[in-house]
């Protein structure tokens, strides 16, 4: 369909990721499938008895909202249309995260150098999965302990933070190799279906009931750094969030260390 080639090279142009590409590529058509009429004349009662057939459905407000953008960027920026609508806000829930203790057992229960390498480069360095089956030797300076991821979310680098434990386990599990992605598939490179299936072999043998997942030890290093000082402009940096907001929802994981304060009144 021609106005999907459209939207395909517009994201392109505008530099967004493939994941992101793929994404509103598969809401639109999806869109586009429900309607069965003429893109052209697409009217805002069609994206919104769309987005109800979905709501009817009790999809996540999450999905909700990135259908509804998808479909909105295609409207207004391919079909030239002035589509503007409210949809119920995104609820802010606190994320699950490991305590140290759960990371170590984690750790301790890899019995083979990459599954240990994964909890310990998503937990020392707080990278999303897809930094992390992305990330290449060649991007590390492990004499500086830093490294670089290379187009991430929005198409930016950052520069991420190293463990001296990670480090180790790069160079022993790398070895000689110079080049290439540090995590390795059978195709060379590993699959974010093959982390998550890691992480879930790990947490049995660690007997970990939370569902551990990849996100999950990228939150834990936030609130880890956190609850240990470190400035949450700075933490901001590591993580890549454009917006500060973003990054403060870990101020809320924290608040569990305020209800161990005794109040002075108890000293009287």
């Amino acid at each position: 369909m021609e106005v999907l080639s459209k939207l395909e090279a517009e994201l392109r142009i505008r530099g967004l990721s493939k994941q992101t590409i793929s994404t509103y590529l598969l809401h639109c058509t999806k869109f586009l499938e429900f309607l069965n009429k003429e893109p052209e004349s697409i009217e805002e009662a069609d994206v919104k008895s769309y987005l109800a057939s979905k709501m009817s459905k009790n999809a996540a407000p999450r999905s909700i909202a990135l259908t509804k953008a998808a479909i909105v960027f295609m409207t207004n920026e391919i079909l030239n249309k002035n589509i503007k609508f409210k949809t119920p806000k995104i609820p802010r829930s606190v994320p699950e995260v490991l305590n140290k203790e759960e990371i170590r057992r984690l750790i301790n229960s890899a019995k083979n150098e990459q599954h240990k390498l994964i909890v310990s480069l998503l937990y020392s360095s707080g990278l999303r999965l897809s930094e992390l089956v992305n990330l290449k030797i060649e991007n590390l300076e492990m004499e500086n302990k830093t490294g670089w991821v290379r187009d991430g979310k929005g198409g930016k680098d950052r520069m991420i933070i190293l463990s001296n434990s990670a480090i180790e386990s790069i160079k022993h599990f790398c070895g000689d190799r110079k080049t290439g992605y540090i995590l390795q598939g059978r195709n060379g490179q590993l699959s974010s279906r093959a982390v998550q299936k890691a992480l879930d072999e790990l947490a049995k043998r660690a007997e970990i009931t939370k569902h551990v997942h990849p996100h999950m030890l990228r939150h834990s290093f936030a609130t880890h750094l956190l609850e240990a000082g470190t400035d949450i402009r700075k933490i901001q940096v590591l993580l890549g969030h454009a917006d500060l907001s973003t990054t403060q929802i870990y101020t809320q994981v924290t608040n569990k260390e305020l209800m161990k304060i005794e109040s002075p009144m108890d000293d009287l």
